[in-house]
């Protein structure tokens, strides 16, 4: 069993690199993840993770309370707050030298800010937020759209607005657009309590329990001794919402057994909090384990 599985997973690594393009950059990768969080690709939904490639045409979902940023191949960052459903699209064929695309913020808020390097190469941004689409010349874009309307706060940089025909050209950080249903936009200044308010909804902070590429910590969703039962424990955190992952490992001679696990956490109390969002959200046990 063991050297089966051994020779499986060097096949498979080996068709992956045989059969990725040489050159190819991803579009977009998920660079945090606070749980629960869905990528949607051909009629196909799995849990989002840190470390995710993204590709053109992908749907990304947040849950209640969730949180995720999202890094483009260029260097600028998209940040999805909860309730948030995204997609972008784009043909640059490499997108780390020349993004040129759109960004659909279906629903939810999100933030988009160029990176410091990011400033520098060819980058052609379009943003729909709801009724209203963003000329990006700006570095730093808030929005958000929902039931009530269409909101956009430009924090720096240029943007242009077009709504229902009507161009709007927007050059004074710290100001928002402010677009309710069925009534006339304005152009408001943005004062610091309010943009503290906006901000949180779309920021993850220390304490929230998300997960990222590097971290050490894991949460022990549950264990198993055969294949069938731990595929029940990834299907239950899984469709929750929570990037779990099954790792076997040999109890005794011949004999296997199967941890699922939620990885990526900085530190026990990250993991804590990601272990308590997912018990309340299946019927699982979760435990912090290092």
């Amino acid at each position: 069993m063991l050297r089966f599985n051994r020779l499986f997973a060097v096949l498979a690594s080996l068709a992956m690199l045989l059969s990725a393009p040489v050159f190819a950059a991803a579009a977009a990768t998920v660079d945090a993840v606070q749980s629960p969080a869905w990528r949607d690709r051909d009629g196909m939904t799995v849990a989002l993770a840190a470390g995710m490639e993204l590709k053109s045409g992908d749907v990304v979902r947040t849950g209640a309370g969730a949180r995720a940023y999202l890094m483009l191949a260029e260097g600028s960052r998209v940040k999805l707050g909860e309730g948030a459903s995204f997609s972008f699209h784009t043909r640059s064929l490499r997108p780390e030298k020349s993004f040129r695309g759109a960004l659909d913020v279906l629903a939810g808020a999100f933030r988009f800010t160029t990176g410091k390097f990011a400033k520098a190469r060819s980058r052609e941004v379009s943003i729909r937020v709801g009724t209203a689409t963003i000329g990006i010349r700006g570095t730093d874009v808030w929005g958000k759209t929902d039931k009530d309307g269409d909101l956009v706060a430009l924090l720096e940089g240029r943007i242009d607005i077009t709504r229902a025909g009507q161009v709007t050209e927007m050059g004074q950080a710290m100001s928002y657009y402010d677009a309710p249903s069925g009534k006339v936009a304005e152009v408001k200044p943005l004062d610091m309590e309010t943009f503290v308010k906006l901000a949180r909804q779309t920021d993850i902070l220390a304490g929230d329990g998300a997960s990222q590429r590097k971290g050490k910590w894991r949460v022990l969703a549950g264990s198993a001794g055969d294949e069938a039962a731990a595929l029940e424990i990834y299907d239950q955190a899984r469709d929750a919402g929570f990037a779990a992952r099954i790792k076997p490992r040999e109890a005794e001679a011949e004999a296997w057994s199967y941890d699922v696990v939620l990885t990526g956490f900085a530190s026990a109390a990250e993991a804590e909090v990601a272990a308590a969002r997912l018990k309340a959200a299946t019927e699982l046990k979760p435990r912090v384990m290092r």
